[in-house]
């Protein structure tokens, strides 16, 4: 059941704004759980907005990616999954050029 103070809303707007309003709500838990929304020790105004850009920025280009490596699906996207992956990517690159190994083989890109 869903309830407005504004009489004036009929069912169908409120489901919509309920419903924008779980986006929303999703959309701040991701960023704050996996991508550091909370971890600013700024105390500048122009400081803090970066941090908040910065972000819901990366979160909006891994959802982007998600979308495109899943082809039109729609699924559930598990933001410490990728994550994790790009964790994962990067420190191999770490140590590919620390060592000058090369991880281009074709077993390696098809577990990435």
């Amino acid at each position: 059941m869903l309830f407005s103070t504004d009489t004036s809303l009929d069912a169908m707007t409120l489901v919509a704004y309920d419903k924008a309003r779980f986006q929303i709500e999703f959309l701040f838990r991701d960023a704050k759980q996996f991508l550091g929304l909370n971890d600013c020790q700024a105390r500048k105004e122009k400081a803090l907005h970066f941090h908040f850009n910065a972000s819901m920025t990366a979160l909006n280009l891994l959802k982007l990616e998600d979308r495109q490596h899943q082809a039109g699906n729609r699924h559930v996207i598990s933001i410490a999954r990728w994550r994790t992956r790009k964790a994962n990517a990067h420190l191999l690159e770490r140590f590919s050029s620390y060592l000058g190994l090369d991880f281009k083989s074709h077993k390696i890109l098809a577990r990435l």
